[in-house]
């Protein structure tokens, strides 16, 4: 079945129709991963958008049930050069057909991905509607520049209520604005005592309950449209350990006096080299964000950097010069990509000791 995807400046790209047969809006971008299309469709952090695979085959090793980042994904559309439907894989179960219409979410294959990529790259990221080949384009143009995206996704992938993922060692407050699972399994398999909390949760709620440390946790969106959480995350900073991973990276910068802003076309992809400054040690990491930290309004705030993107030299890693927190913009979980930064998990742990081992002396 034919479907057209109809881009905000008027492009059109046609091309065959699989998953669900359901319109929708978003906002159009690409990921460079070769690998990883379970873990990148079923990411909180693409909630609202339509993700572009550069990859030209996909769908080659099916859908099996350990590579889910989250039960229900969020993306609006999935968007490729080839969807195989004839996966090979000891561990497959579906074919990536059967669960987009499972979930609900439409795709497109058979246009040519390559120009997409380069078209979002030159202007942008921009505003889509995948559709039937009935839509009239100039009337669907019309309507897409006039359409504003929804600001409230982190609310819409956040745990509603609290829940624990139990351990006997530290116990973590693990603040959900949109958390992929590997997150969570990287502290459980460091036996952290894990309680997941709202991304709305205040301050008294979460030191209620007596966390050795608190992370929090990657999501969608602009981090200034969660402002409740940045008041949350100013409150908490000196009280217990920090640890941020990418919109939690944001929210921790903005809570520190520092500002955001939106990047041409985002970092999403599991191959880029980041830099830590102190060690000159060059990481290759996965990343999926649209907002990066401003640099220069670094300069009055106790923060300093401590990792850089080699590709641009946007901020990857910040530390505070006064409390026990630190953050970084890429995924040291992986899930996709490489597991060079996993070692972060560990660092957290640590801080944890020396912070109980500090209040304990003063005591």
């Amino acid at each position: 079945m034919k479907r057209q995807l109809i881009l905000e400046d008027g492009t059109v790209f046609i091309g065959e129709g699989f998953g669900s047969d359901i319109e929708t809006v978003g906002e159009v971008v690409f990921n460079t991963g070769m690998t990883g299309y379970q873990e990148i469709l079923s990411d909180p952090s693409y909630c609202g958008q339509m993700v572009t695979l550069t990859y030209p085959l996909i769908g080659n090793y099916g859908i099996n049930r350990d590579d889910f980042e989250s039960i229900q994904p969020s993306i609006k559309a999935l968007i490729v050069r080839e969807a195989s439907d004839m996966p090979s894989n000891f561990r497959s179960e579906l074919t990536i057909d059967e669960l987009l219409k499972e979930k609900n979410i439409p795709g497109l294959s058979g246009i040519d991905t390559r120009k997409l990529t380069r078209m979002i790259r030159q202007h942008g990221t921009l505003k889509g509607r995948l559709t039937s080949m009935d839509a009239e384009v100039n009337e669907v143009v019309e309507s897409l520049q006039h359409v504003v995206l929804s600001t409230d996704q982190v609310q819409q992938v956040s745990t509603p209520t609290p829940y624990p993922s139990p351990g006997r060692g530290k116990r973590v407050v693990l603040v959900d604005f949109g958390m992929k699972h590997g997150i969570l399994r990287e502290l459980n398999q460091r036996d952290c005592d894990v309680v997941v909390v709202p991304y709305n949760t205040t301050v008294s709620s979460i030191l209620a309950l007596h966390p050795d440390g608190v992370m929090l946790s990657n999501g969608p969106g602009d981090p200034k449209d969660v402002s409740e959480a940045i008041d949350m995350v100013r409150e908490l900073l000196g009280k217990v350990p920090v640890f941020g991973i990418c919109l939690g990276h944001q929210l921790f910068a903005l809570a520190c006096g520092a500002d955001t802003f939106k990047l041409k076309f985002g970092h999403r992809g599991s191959n880029h080299p980041v830099k830590e400054i102190t060690t000159g040690k060059v990481a290759i990491t996965a990343q999926n964000h649209g907002y990066t930290v401003d640099p220069a309004s670094l300069e009055n705030t106790p923060l300093h950097i401590t990792h850089v993107a080699l590709n641009d030299g946007t901020v990857e890693g910040l530390r505070h010069d006064k409390v026990p927190a630190f953050t970084v913009q890429y995924h040291p979980e992986a899930s996709p990509g490489p597991e060079d930064a996993n070692d972060l998990f560990d660092q957290f742990i640590t801080m944890m000791e020396q912070f109980l081992k500090e209040e304990v002396a003063h005591a």
